[in-house]
Parts: C-alpha cells; structure tokens; sequence
C-alpha cells in the first residue's frame, strides 16, 4: 500500500488560499500551490488520521507490521488479517505473562490456532513455613500436550519450534501432540 500519491484527493489545507492577496489572482502561483497541495494530501490526510494509525485493529495491514515491531510482537505474513490484528493488540498481555504456563497456553493459541495443557513445574519448588525440610527433588521437566483448536491439523514441527523458543532456559519441555484434549479436560 502506498500512501504517497492519491489521485483525487483534495487538501483540507490548500496553500493558494492562504497566500497574500496579491497572489491570490496569479496564475502561475495558484498551479504552483496546487501542485504542492497534491503532495502534500496524502501527508495531512495521514496525520488527520493518526490514531487510526496507531490502533492496530483499524491500522493499514503494512502499519500493523510496523507497529507489531514497536511491541515485540509475532507477525507472520501467512496469517490472516484478524490474526495479525489481534497479536498486535493483545501483546502487552502476552509479554507479561511470558514464561508462565498460561502465557504459552495463549502464546499457542493465538499464534498456532491448537489448544494446549502445560504438566509438570519445571522443577521450581517452594514452601509457606520456614524451616521446612527440602521436598523430593523435581523432574525438572515440563510436558506441554497440544491438541487440534481452530485448525483440525496441528503442525508439530512449528509448535516445537514455538515451545522452545517460549520456554524458559533452565526448563527442559516435551512436546506431546494429541488427537484431541486429554480425558477430563474440555477445548
């Protein structure tokens, strides 16, 4: 998309009306001005509608692109508009929760369409009351089941390649894809 030259649009500021009256009959000054009322429309029109701009859920598909870069959020081309949209929007939420088990749950769900269950602590343990002695030492591994969502096909290799990247260091994740959720859980 370009917004450089808009044929036909018309400036809400035309600079030959602002001119000295001893120019306001002047042939060669009013063509002039209007020629830079041409280029200078599309500029007006776009700072008019800034917070149009600004707010990904109305912004130009080009601008959502830039604006998912100020944030630090996932754009990926092959998504669909809404998809884009909506990472863009809700990624301050995302970034707080990142490294937490509902923060990959959403992170998987809004990026990849599949839904997900996270198992195990990734060995963290703590306690309420001092003293207490130490617990039985911790897996240290976090087991991430993912199931079809919006998408009746999940794509292993891409949510592994998310897992991973979405996991915290120190934690060693596996991956298990299942037909459809574990028993007792609902999508």
């Amino acid at each position: 998309m370009s917004r450089a030259a808009v044929p036909g649009l018309p400036s809400r500021h035309p600079i030959g009306g602002l001119l000295p009256a001893l120019y306001a009959d002047d042939d060669f000054a009013q063509r002039f001005t209007g020629g830079l009322d041409t280029v200078l429309a599309p500029v007006f029109s776009t700072l008019d509608n800034l917070p149009a701009y600004l707010d990904p859920r109305v912004a130009p598909l080009d601008f959502v692109a830039w604006l998912a870069s100020w944030v630090g959020a996932d754009d990926d081309a092959e998504w669909s508009a809404q998809l884009r949209r909506e990472a863009v929007t809700r990624a301050v939420e995302l970034h707080r929760w990142r490294g937490t088990r509902r923060g990959l749950v959403e992170r998987l769900r809004l990026t990849l369409g599949v839904n997900a269950d996270v198992v195990g602590d990734g060995g963290a343990v703590w306690s309420r009351t001092a003293g207490t002695g130490l617990p039985p030492e911790p897996s240290g591994e976090m087991v991430v089941r993912v199931w079809p969502g919006r998408d009746p096909h999940v794509d292993g290799a891409r949510v592994r390649e998310a897992v991973r990247s979405l996991c915290p260091v120190h934690v060693s994740c596996r991956v298990e894809i299942l037909p459809g959720p574990p028993s007792g859980e609902g999508s």
